[in-house]
């Protein structure tokens, strides 16, 4: 082993043993990481009680984290980390391995963050019913989508779960919201795409909300003069044999929070229109004003369909 006089020596041993590591994904992973963590140590000249406290932070995360929250995710989220993995992963130039999409429109992607909240087994629902299972707060909203693939061709027959916080901004998986009388999978549907690749249904407008801010991730937002705010939105997940599972979400166009959302999810391909309207739809005479309508076109690309494992319990 070389003799370590300096802090470069220190940094060219350490390397040598991650160049040893047998399986070649691994070894370029630990090369990578430990230049550049190093190099971060190296410019920010970091101190014995900064290194000390940043131990503590990063055990304190995995203390947190349990079967109904997970903070290393949170903190993902919120330093950008999840968004970048997920649209270097995605696209049409990514698919063909040449790396992250550009600002290009045809190379954005729907892909986006899943969210600690899903659930597997949501209840089957006939296109165009309501998912609402309970009396819940909130101005009534349609949602209108097409699942369709790279090239604009319908997708048909994939099976696409929803899910959306309510008009106070719960999911009905979290206590406060079973407290609030949420029934089982309100606010949650399976759907099966048309053979032009259309579902849709009727629910409630969600609202942007807080994320947790009472572990580690809500002193760094303080620390940065950030608000902990995520802009409304909707989750979709998409499932078919031979095309990636797309999981994504799609923002509220108005939302006073697009610009600035905690978990730097928001892209321009993922912004959608809720648009308001004044007179009842004509298959909803009796509807009471205002209500909401999305429509939006999710891409899915060719790939693996695997799902994910849920985030909590």
């Amino acid at each position: 082993m070389t003799k370590i006089r300096n802090p470069d020596d220190l940094s060219a041993a350490v390397l040598a043993v991650m160049r040893q590591t047998p399986d070649p994904r691994l070894r370029e992973i630990m090369v990578s990481l430990v230049t550049h963590l190093h190099g971060f140590v190296r410019d920010v000249r970091l101190t014995e009680d900064e290194a000390r406290s940043a131990s503590a932070l990063i055990a304190r995360m995995g203390q947190l984290t349990n079967d109904s929250h997970n903070e290393v995710v949170l903190m993902a989220g919120s330093l950008g980390v999840s968004s970048l993995v997920c649209l270097l992963n995605n696209g049409q130039r990514a698919a063909r391995g040449e790396g992250a999409p550009t600002n290009e429109a045809r190379f954005e992607t729907t892909q986006n963050l899943l969210g600690p909240f899903w659930r597997m087994n949501s209840p089957r629902t006939a296109n165009g019913a309501s998912i609402v299972r309970s009396p819940t707060p909130g101005a009534p909203w349609r949602v209108r989508a097409r699942v369709v693939d790279v090239a604009g061709l319908p997708v048909a027959n994939a099976e696409v779960d929803v899910w959306h916080c309510d008009g106070k901004g719960l999911y009905e998986n979290q206590p406060q919201a079973r407290a609030q009388g949420h029934a089982d999978m309100n606010l949650r549907g399976k759907f099966t795409t048309d053979d032009d690749g259309h579902f849709g249904f009727w629910s409630i407008k969600p609202i942007g909300y807080p994320i947790p801010t009472d572990g580690v991730v809500g002193p760094l937002l303080k620390a940065q003069n950030r608000h902990a705010m995520r802009p409304a939105h909707l989750h979709a997940l998409a499932v078919k044999t031979g095309y990636k599972t797309l999981i994504s979400q799609v923002y509220a166009h108005d939302d006073p929070n697009l610009a600035t959302d905690v978990q730097f999810g928001v892209t321009d391909a993922l912004t959608g229109q809720f648009v308001r309207h004044d007179t009842a739809p004509a298959e909803k005479p009796n509807l009471q004003a205002p209500w909401f309508s999305l429509d939006f076109s999710f891409i899915m690309e060719a790939g693996e369909s695997k799902l994910p494992k849920a985030p909590i319990k």
